[in-house]
């Protein structure tokens, strides 16, 4: 196939239509994951492929691997898993902080068998249950010289295993220090075990297209953990998409630091560069959350040329503050989702940089990316346009029918990206799957308001759905509310998001009490932040009410506790205004903070100060109409 009907011209949204005319499957899009890192091995063996960093202070001392050598690596780590009884169907959990041999690990769990990463700081329960929902019985995870709490984690899930293989850090030096025995477990160094395998091949059969992928967890909006299934098609057709950027060519450089439990990081970051032969560097372990990785940021990008990078809102945040003290020009943008950005953290970090911010929008249940920005084309106010052969529709909230364009209701999204279900059990034949009501005649409910324009842009306009977005990271509520309907004085709980200038949201909760209740709410949030399974899920406040707003026919009312959360979090932020006043309201399904200056206070500060949080405000002086 001609490099142009693989590679149309991709740079603006009259782009669209020219390459919707060629039909996917006229694209010649490899069968599988594993077939397109065959792919790039054979068209550029000898590029660079991956740059893993230890961490932010070794940076110039980092793990190169081309792509030829990716691919030697993922056969004898797949070899390896097959030889310990993995075949098509069967599980492969991979939970362990970014590192060296984490990339090709999940690649060989893409060939031999399904990947199901995990996330390691979720809590042991709900870790278990996604080891049992997923049947795997081989678990690839970090050892104690690379992550211990990781390690202490996996051992204590080890009962319900078969095999434990444990990766090093990066360019760890030296013999590995011997492991731990676990009766009835095998126990050993993935590098280690795979040494002798054969690099030339794999020994089973590939994948198709058909076949799953990945299994990836996800918050949905109840407390039970939920497995969504990917395909190989899902996963190959989401890269593609994205790899169809006419700004990035071969060899251009991008920049990973999302951990590879996120769907971001294993389709943007990893199979999309594959498409055209593109050089990913890593950062360590702990990626973005590695304080010292902000010092060394801008000399990262000079040094490898980065062109392009992803990450979310609050890391551009702290960026904007980072003397730029190299040549940054390769530099051409810089990708943002996961949560809503705030107007200042956009202008702040373009100002400081250059450098545009290019939203985009996706979800799990559709592999990951579903619209994109152009940086030469900006649309202020929407999250991109829908990419090729995905298609959209805006759906009546309770209905279900398609409602005329320009009007809110339900975002829905059909097309090849859409998975099959999240797993519910397995029989003989494999895996069970089922939407749990987010498909319908193959349209995936997204559970966020939004509105279309005429060219297919996407105009969020809040969240259907209850989840609790902190700096990128989906929080269930149910984790707080169930947290919280422990305490035996609590009767009733609802938490939601309120807007924070740093994270985009941090949890918040209202309760309602016992009669005689002597619980004080420093006593509840202290409750809860002992019982709520992960950090980052523990509430900011605990509000005491008398009773939980509700609709009228008596379901609980969220935007109502939103609106509240938005005005306290507003009205805190403004606290140094004198005389300005906050209410927040509610239009179209979307919180609204209402403010009202006296005609003394300067309206820019204000408004400067508003722009810190992705909430729309309105700003009236007193006297003015």
């Amino acid at each position: 196939m001609s490099g142009a009907s693989l590679w149309p011209r991709y740079a603006g949204p009259a782009d669209l239509a020219v390459i919707e005319a060629v039909p996917l499957a006229d694209r010649n899009l490899p069968e599988s994951t594993y077939a397109l890192l065959q792919r790039a091995a054979a068209w550029w063996p000898e590029h660079p492929a991956t740059t893993v960093l230890p961490e932010a202070a070794r940076w110039r001392e980092p793990v190169c691997r081309t792509f030829g050598e990716l691919l030697a690596d993922v056969h004898r780590y797949a070899n390896l898993l097959r030889e310990l009884g993995v075949r098509r169907g069967d599980a492969v959990a991979l939970m362990a902080p970014n590192c060296a041999d984490l990339v090709p690990a999940t690649l060989a769990a893409q060939l031999a068998g399904v990947a199901a990463p995990l996330n390691g700081g979720l809590s042991r329960d709900h870790l278990g249950e996604l080891l049992r929902l997923s049947g795997a019985r081989v678990l690839i995870t970090a050892g104690p010289e690379l992550a211990p709490e990781v390690w202490d984690t996996a051992r204590s899930l080890a009962a319900e295993l078969d095999v434990v293989l444990v990766l090093r850090p990066t360019g760890a030096p030296g013999a590995p220090a011997a492991l731990p025995a676990v009766e009835g477990v095998r126990v050993g160094y993935l590098a280690e075990l795979a040494s002798t395998m054969d690099s030339a091949d794999f020994a089973g059969e590939p994948p198709v297209a058909a076949d799953l992928a990945a299994l990836f967890h996800t918050g949905g909006t109840t407390g039970a953990p939920k497995l969504a299934a990917h395909t190989h098609a899902n996963e190959v057709a989401d890269a593609w998409m994205i790899a169809a950027n006419s700004l990035l060519d071969v060899g251009s450089v991008v920049f990973a630091a999302l951990p590879l439990f996120h769907v971001n990081a294993l389709v943007v970051t990893l199979l999309a560069p594959l498409f055209r032969g593109q050089h990913a560097v890593w950062a360590g372990p702990l990626g973005y959350r590695e304080p010292e990785l902000y010092g060394q940021f801008w000399q990262i990008v000079e040094h490898h040329r980065i062109a392009a990078m992803s990450a979310v809102p609050t890391v551009y945040a702290v960026l904007a503050q980072c003397p730029v003290d190299a040549d940054i020009t390769s530099l051409r943008y810089a990708m943002v989702g996961a949560a809503p950005l705030p107007a200042a953290v956009r202008e702040a970090f373009q100002a400081h940089t250059g450098v545009t911010l290019v939203e985009g929008y996706g979800l799990t249940e559709a592999t990951c990316a579903s619209a994109r920005s152009f940086p030469d084309v900006p649309r202020p106010g929407t999250v991109g346009q829908r990419l090729p052969y995905q298609r959209m529709k805006v759906v009546h909230p309770e209905t279900g029918e398609e409602l005329p364009g320009g009007e809110t209701g339900v975002l829905a999204i059909s097309g090849p990206t859409v998975f099959l279900g999240y797993v519910v059990g397995r029989d003989r034949t494999g895996y069970l799957l089922d939407g749990l009501g987010k498909l319908r005649d193959g349209w995936l409910d997204t559970g966020d308001l939004a509105r279309l324009d005429a060219d297919g842009f996407v105009h969020l306009a809040g969240r259907a759905k209850d989840l609790i977005i902190r700096g990128g990271h989906n929080i269930d509520p149910a984790l707080v509310e169930d947290a919280l309907l422990a305490h035996p004085q609590v009767t009733a709980a609802g938490a939601v998001g309120r807007p924070d200038e740093h994270a985009g949201e941090v949890p918040v909760a209202y309760v309602t009490l016992t009669p005689g209740a002597t619980a004080s709410e420093a006593e509840l949030l202290a409750w809860a932040a002992g019982r709520v399974p992960e950090r980052a899920a523990a509430p900011k406040a605990v509000t005491v009410l008398d009773a939980l707003p509700v609709t009228d026919v008596g379901k609980p009312y969220k935007l109502a506790l939103r609106a509240d959360a938005t005005r306290r979090a507003i009205a805190e932020a403004l606290v140094a205004f004198d005389r300005v006043t906050v209410d927040a309201v509610i239009e179209d399904g979307t919180v609204l903070a209402v403010v009202t200056l006296p005609s003394e206070v300067d309206e820019p500060e204000v408004a400067a100060a508003l722009a810190r949080y992705a909430v729309p405000a309105r700003l009236t002086t007193e006297g003015k109409p």
